[in-house]
């Protein structure tokens, strides 16, 4: 084999996971070549946070009919707007099935820095509230570590990535290693206090714990408040691994990343029982290359990775690589939204806010955690904040000439809104599999996804709306308005489960450091190595876990074991 071809580790996926796993390989001094399906991004050129409406085509409006074309799926998403849809999949050339009635938001970005480019930047730690709910309750199976094991780890990732936030000293909600924390604004602070003189030793509102740099930080600048993170950012205040991960990895001189490059399936050796490389194919030749390495770190996202994995079967493995629990694929979950509060909250209208905050207000769950609920399990968080009605509401306004131009000229009252994020219990019949008779742009067989809410999620969604509206009540707020959305699987954009860790490999696809049972050469870092949902953002866990599954994967090369 050249040395074009052989490598001591190859990570498939640049994402938040990937970019992990190549930053830390590489740093341990393993030749790395990352592969990614999508192009490359030159951030002087892609990121288009300071670009203004009027400079777009339909001014921010979007071009809705190639939008219905090529992105039905993804134009879903808020943030794939006319400036950021680049960053979104095309439904057409990736498409995946569904039973009829019962849909899944698939939600994808296939570039170099994967999603990490376009995320929701919102990182909160587990709890062993969060650890032990399984085999406190018998569901599903018990996670094989507990937050002690992670605890290095999310110190180890949070002082890499810069978190501002505030410490509450919460055990549900254990606190990070915090740069200074964003202010909240009048609105916030009005329902902020309201919280904490009625619903006292229960619940307790903050700012957004978020991976958004407040103070420079390891090279990186403070925000400056431009707002649509979502379209990148030149400054590189937010972490992704476009901005971050990637360049420490190309610092060491050690990382190969091949971009366009669309992993068809792993190459199995069955004498040595171990993954030998992957099957590559050029997204813009269409011409089929191999890559082979002693270590493989599988990062491409929960159900892209799964689908690798279902590609690559054998005759000996007909259902699956890593699959001889027959869970792959299994125990898909993302969290439950769609059920929250809005309403005016008087006051402060000599108050304004300068600059546009990258950052919302966060309510720890509350429930299922001192009292014990009789109508669900587990529980959620809520986010949201508040804002001042600008110059759009004149579209809603009868009034013409002085009077309706003077009334634009001053901003309109306050207004907040509180949106849950609940967890969605693993559940053996929510799964993915191959759809054999349908075919991506590449010709690789794509994914049929099962996937609907059960009751207890359902109830979660019911009881956000409930306890949104009493807090807005218990703030004076007026014109309170409750809602319960339909919203479907995927549209969190927090799917995990597929390949989950655990201590019997009879029950699980993984061990407590992701390595494969069936394989001890490959590693599954990405949201598919969950055992749970808990109820806060995953992206923390997911990195602080790549980082000590690598940690891990280099002690085991150097012993011989790999």
């Amino acid at each position: 084999m050249s040395d074009e071809t052989s490598y001591d580790a190859i990570v498939i996926g640049s994402g938040m996971t990937g970019g992990w796993a190549a930053k830390e390989l590489t740093e341990k001094g393993l030749k790395t070549l990352v592969l990614e399906a999508g192009r490359s991004i030159v951030p002087e050129q892609d990121y288009v946070e300071h670009v203004p409406p009027w400079e777009v085509k339909f001014r921010g409006m979007r071009d809705r009919r190639r939008l219905e074309e090529d992105q039905p799926i993804q134009s879903k998403c808020y943030a794939c707007d006319e400036w950021s849809a680049k960053f979104f999949v095309s439904d057409k050339e990736n498409p995946y099935t569904t039973e009829p009635g019962k849909p899944f938001r698939w939600i994808r970005g296939r570039q170099v820095g994967g999603r990490s480019i376009m995320w929701g930047r919102q990182v909160y730690r587990w709890s062993d509230l969060d650890f032990e709910a399984n085999l406190r309750q018998g569901i599903a199976i018990d996670w094989p570590i507990r937050y002690a094991d992670i605890a290095p780890w999310y110190d180890y990732v949070e002082d890499f990535i810069g978190i501002s936030g505030e410490a509450l000293g919460l055990p549900q909600l254990p606190d990070s290693r915090f740069l200074p924390p964003m202010e909240l604004n009048p609105a916030e602070t009005v329902v902020r206090d309201a919280i904490a003189k009625n619903f006292a030793g229960e619940r307790v509102l903050t700012i957004g714990r978020v991976a958004i740099l407040t103070k420079p930080h390891r090279g990186r600048a403070a925000c400056h408040y431009c707002g649509p993170c979502e379209r990148g950012c030149i400054t590189r205040s937010y972490f992704s691994s476009v901005n971050a991960t990637l360049p420490a990895a190309e610092k060491t001189g050690r990382m190969t990343l091949r971009p366009h490059s669309v992993v068809h399936s792993l190459i199995f050796d069955a004498h040595t029982r171990r993954v030998a490389g992957v099957r590559v194919i050029d997204a813009k030749t269409r011409a089929t290359v191999e890559f082979h390495a002693k270590v493989i770190f599988l990062c491409a996202s929960t159900l892209e990775s799964v689908r690798v994995l279902f590609n690559s079967a054998t005759p000996e493995l007909s259902n699956g690589l890593a699959n001889s629990s027959g869970e792959l694929g299994h125990n898909l979950m993302d969290h439950v939204k769609g059920g929250g509060a809005a309403a005016i909250i008087p006051g402060n209208e000599d108050q304004k806010v300068v600059g546009n905050r990258p950052n919302g207000i966060y309510v720890p769950r509350f429930r299922n955690v001192k009292t014990k609920q009789r109508e669900f399990l587990r529980g959620y968080g809520l986010q949201g904040g508040g804002n001042r009605e600008g110059w759009q509401r004149g579209v809603l306004q009868t009034a013409f000439g002085a009077e309706f131009k003077n009334s634009l000229s001053q901003p309109g009252p306050w207004r907040f809104n509180f949106q849950g994020y609940g967890e969605c219990l693993p559940n053996h019949n929510n799964y993915a599999e191959l759809d054999k008779d349908k075919h991506d742009a590449w010709g690789i067989p794509v994914l049929k996804i099962h996937c609907v809410w059960g009751e207890n999620e359902l109830a979660l969604r019911k009881d956000m709306s409930i306890t949104a509206a009493e807090m807005l009540a218990a703030a004076g707020a007026r014109d309170i308005e409750p809602f319960t959305d339909d919203d479907p699987p995927g549209f969190s954009v927090h799917e995990m489960g597929t390949a989950r860790m655990g201590r019997d490999p009879k029950t699980s696809v993984l061990n407590s450091y992701n390595q494969a049972h069936d394989v001890k050469n490959l590693f599954i870092t990405d949201g598919g190595a969950m055992v749970s949902s808990s109820c806060v953002n995953p992206s923390l866990t997911y990195m602080a876990l790549t980082a000590r599954a690598c940690d891990y994967a280099v002690q085991q090369m150097k012993k011989g074991e790999l």
